[in-house]
């Protein structure tokens, strides 16, 4: 496929004649090297070698440096005109003013108070790691090494910050702590042979000669024995003895001290909008309704005679709809990926030279993980992305959602998305690492549907599975701000999926404890599929037969994640730009 340059989006619009974007070139890289060092993770993955022996700094100390650099990089950005930049250097000013904002905003909140929930923490971030982690020489055994001696001061610091929770009033509710408790126990008493840490030892590159590899294992095992270990059975201590206890009363995020305003805060951060809880109920609560009525459409398309409560239960009770096996369901999914890949080529002018594998959930998380997820590769370090599927219940995992599964969390969802903008040369890396929900999961949404449109879901049963997670994501729309904003009860949260979806009741309560401890988040699938439905069909009619699908999903894609009103102004210039070539 062609090479990805910013070339592209200088297509769209013709610069200023007497463009100077010095100055802000400048300031952007400065602020790529100041955010990459402060968050060696994502540094690694570019592939700065010396970050891949490193974790973040999350004491209360940095902070206060982020903070006062933040700062600093704002009242710089300030004094620089927007109108004597060309488009590009526009576009990478509009988007580190609103990143600066949005960084400093989350650092007055002090959200790292929140050190972990349901769904992920920082007990959880070197597991990750360690999935996603090759070793191909020398030096990576030594930065995997170095991570490990890093972890214990890693949790020491996440947990004085859980600490100033406690002190603040900042707590998550008892059953996230509950879950977190259970996973931690299960985590200090596994087996040092059995560690997850260990994972990259095995397929290490063969270069590393053997005995070598083996004495360096030892290590991390010694590592993990004597200093890993004590400090996650500090954590659970800390969970039993002080956490726990202190476990805020009421489920809704509102009701912390300042909780109203972080809500609000929530809400406008993770869409991208300026939409508040109220408007976003009333989103959610219309979707429902319309999609609703397709599922019951769907459902009549079967044959079925009854209502939708009947349908569900018979499609639970029906063994054909279920993978015998852990392998059979990772066959299956793996056998979708393909027939997606075949038509991949009709719908996009460009696509990644990355490539990506169909995995299990880790065994150690997978009680709790949701059923699949996208685990990023990195086009620097070797590493293919990664579709996980939740291959545990399978009694739970029903075959006729496996397709809008895969084309959310693989392609041409998540790894599309996220493997264009790993690629882009010419765009900074803040803004090809950015985390904006709105874009990413709204794209993952919508290519759920586009998966309808090239074919992928072959009878009314798979199209009902995907209306039923469509609808899924809309009762999220109802259940988090009902939750957070209303003061719902989980029962009350619950029976929006239950009367509506055909989700297991395990995904369900999976689902509804990561709503309760990590606010917001669920809001952003719908309001950016929605965005993007909207801006597709505003190009379809601007342009009549001009409009041209793998050259829009181009423009959407080809400038990595965008927030929601950049999205809309860098499509308005798109269609402009194609007005223009007759």
């Amino acid at each position: 496929m062609r090479r990805l340059v910013l070339a592209f989006a200088l297509a769209l619009i013709a610069a200023p004649a007497l463009a100077d974007d010095r100055p802000l070139d400048a300031l952007v890289a400065e602020y790529d090297a100041f955010s990459l060092a402060q968050d060696p993770i994502t540094a690694g993955f570019e592939g700065d070698r010396s970050a891949l022996a490193r974790l973040p700094d999350v004491t209360p100390a940095a902070d206060a440096m982020r903070k006062q650099a933040l700062l600093a990089f704002q009242a710089r950005l300030a004094r620089i005109d927007r109108a004597g930049l060309s488009d590009p250097a526009r576009l990478n000013r509009d988007f580190l003013g609103w990143t600066l904002d949005r960084r400093l905003q989350s650092l007055a909140f002090d959200e790292a108070r929140f050190a972990f929930n349901s769904d992920a923490g920082f007990d959880q971030d070197l597991g990750y790691l360690a999935s996603t982690t090759a070793l191909n020489s020398e030096a990576d055994v030594q930065a995997w090494l170095s991570r490990l001696r890093a972890l214990p001061g890693y949790y020491v610091a996440s947990i004085d910050n859980a600490r100033r929770g406690i002190r603040t009033g900042w707590t998550q509710p008892r059953s996230t702590n509950e879950s977190v408790l259970a996973r931690a126990r299960a985590a200090a008493a596994t087996p040092v042979d059995a560690d997850p840490l260990l994972k990259p030892f095995t397929g290490a590159a063969a270069s590393i000669p053997p005995a070598r590899l083996a004495a360096q294992r030892e290590e991390a095992k010694a590592l993990i024995a004597a200093q890993i270990r004590p400090a996650q059975r500090a954590f659970v201590a800390f969970l039993e003895t002080e956490y726990l206890p202190a476990s805020r009363p009421k489920l809704a995020v509102r009701t912390l001290p300042g909780g109203e305003a972080y809500y609000r805060w929530l809400v406008r951060n993770q869409t991208t909008t300026t939409l508040d809880p109220d408007q976003v109920h009333a989103l959610g609560l219309s979707e429902v309704a319309r999609i609703r009525a397709a599922m019951e459409a769907s459902m009549a398309q079967t044959g079925f005679k009854g209502d939708l409560k009947a349908f569900v239960a018979s499609l639970r009770a029906d063994p054909r709809f279920y993978a015998t096996s852990r392998q059979d369901l990772l066959e299956k999914a793996s056998e979708i990926a393909k027939r997606v890949d075949d038509q991949l080529p009709r719908y996009f002018a460009t696509l990644p030279r990355l490539s990506y594998g169909v995995r299990p959930v880790p065994a150690e998380i997978e009680e709790t993980y949701t059923t699949g997820r996208y685990f990023p590769g990195s086009p620097k370090l070797g590493i293919a992305g990664g579709y996980m599927v939740n291959t545990s219940h399978l009694d739970q995992r029903p075959l006729y959602e496996l397709p809008a599964l895969t084309l959310h969390e693989a392609a041409p969802g998540h790894h599309i998305q996220i493997a264009l903008g790993q690629e882009l040369e010419g765009v900074p890396s803040f803004r090809r690492n950015a985390d904006i929900a709105a874009f990413t999961e709204g794209w993952g949404l919508y290519s759920e549907t586009l998966g309808g449109e090239m074919g992928i879901y072959r009878d009314p049963y798979e199209r009902f599975g995907k209306l039923s997670y469509e609808m899924w994501r809309a009762c999220r729309l109802v259940a988090d701000t009902g939750l957070h904003w209303l003061g719902w009860s989980l029962d009350q949260a619950r029976d929006c999926f239950s009367r509506n979806t055909a989700l297991s009741p395990l995904n369900i309560d999976v689902e509804l404890a990561r709503y309760v401890s990590w606010p917001g988040q669920a809001l952003a699938y719908k309001v950016g599929e929605l965005k993007i439905l909207g801006l597709r069909a505003k190009a379809r009619e601007a342009l009549g037969p001009r409009f041209d699908l793998r050259r829009f999903h181009d423009a959407v894609l080809l400038a990595g994640p965008l927030p929601l009103d950049l999205l809309e102004a860098r499509i308005d210039a798109w269609i402009a730009a194609e007005r223009a070539r007759g």
